[in-house]
């Protein structure tokens, strides 16, 4: 587990089962997380009231170690709103500076997926509109927002008490299937790519240009996500990648051989806050935790997605909720601590080092899909 002591001190440091696998072959459109929840019913769900005490704990626990957020909607939430007041408070989103602050936020993976009907030439267009967005909201909130583009970058967000914002990922069609493109994105700031829904992802695991595509990825230092993508594919990116990999968002729970080998890896599986209730979040974290062990868990809000969720974890400032349950669950302070910064943070970092040492001995590949997969 990463620790305070782990990070780089900067000079302004201060402080499932699976159904249809057809249907998961695309995660472009962020509906797509909006699954109906397990156990739902037409009568409310009472929120759950932590134990006196925890709740102020969570608290003091996430003012040192933030949530590291896997994977947020609010760039395509934004693109489709005329006006919006993130400073100061924007109801009409899950997301604003002042719920990231009440929440514990420190970090963020803004995705940039186009939506699903959006294909070719047009999601590569989408694509870039939604990363200059991004970018430029960004530099509007200098006192409350850092851009991350590497793991320095990310501890000295923190450190200096700004929302750190990672841009990814992106959606795999957005690539063209040209590691050109996948150049152009990472110079632009992108650290994060979901394999899932190309010709080079299919049911029985990666092609031949898919390996190419993560040696690529692992050389520049994009994270490799898996969500969407099929046990099969899993697997064999998994054999593939010298990086730690997440699987940030996918929309059923993943297999338990997958999370093992999600382990050997040093990956992360982030568990998304869209059960029906808070408990079930809790009870998943629990699974995946004793599963393959606190190293290998992260959380994602999956906020402004259009997602479910449930009362207690309605948007980005109810994480301390959760926290809390955890507390109430008897979850050790460390296994904490590297759920909500560590495991990211060290994916982040390991990522950085993996693509310095390969840059010494790989130049950029010139490998096209054509030649791989349509000779």
């Amino acid at each position: 587990m990463a620790d305070l002591q782990d990070e780089p001190q900067t000079a302004t440091a201060a402080v499932g089962n699976f159904g249809d696998f057809g249907a998961l072959d695309d995660l472009g459109d962020l509906d797509s997380l909006a699954l109906p929840r397990a156990g739902a019913s037409a009568e409310p769900v009472e929120p759950v009231e932590p134990v006196a005490g925890s709740l102020e704990r969570a608290r003091e626990l996430l003012a040192v170690h933030p949530i590291a957020d896997g994977f947020s909607g609010l760039a395509q939430a934004l693109r489709g709103t005329p006006s919006h007041d993130i400073e100061h408070g924007e109801r009409t989103l899950e997301t604003d500076i002042p719920r990231l602050r009440d929440g514990g936020v420190g970090a963020q993976f803004w995705s940039l997926h186009a939506p699903s009907e959006i294909t070719g030439d047009g999601a590569l267009t989408v694509t870039m509109e939604q990363l200059d967005l991004v970018r430029s909201l960004v530099a509007g909130y200098p006192e409350s927002m850092r851009l991350a583009l590497s793991v320095d970058d990310l501890a000295d967000a923190r450190n200096c008490g700004r929302i750190a914002v990672l841009l990814g990922p992106v959606a795999g069609p957005a690539l063209g299937d040209s590691l050109g493109t996948l150049r152009a994105y990472h110079a632009l700031g992108v650290r994060s790519l979901t394999l899932a829904g190309t010709r080079w992802t299919q049911r029985t695991g990666l092609t031949s240009f898919g390996h190419e595509v993560v040696r690529e990825m692992n050389r520049l230092g994009i994270v490799v996500d898996l969500s969407g993508c099929t046990p099969e594919t899993m697997h064999r990116a998994l054999k593939v990648a010298q990086a730690p990999v997440v699987i940030s968002h996918h929309p059923e729970r993943v297999p338990d051989d997958v999370l093992r080998q999600l382990r050997a890896n040093r990956g992360v599986c982030m568990v998304p806050c869209t059960a029906a209730t808070l408990r079930e979040t809790a009870d998943h974290l629990d699974h995946v935790r004793d599963a393959v062990g606190p190293e290998s868990v992260a959380l994602t809000g999956a906020y402004d997605t259009g997602a479910q969720h449930a009362p207690d974890l309605a948007d980005v400032s109810c994480f301390p909720r959760l926290i809390a349950e955890l507390l109430d669950r008897s979850w050790p302070e460390p296994d904490i601590e590297a759920l909500t910064w560590g495991n990211v943070y060290r994916v982040v970092r390991d990522t950085d080092f993996v693509a310095r040492a390969m840059q010494d001995r790989r130049s950029a590949s010139t490998a096209r899909v054509t030649t791989l997969d349509d000779a």
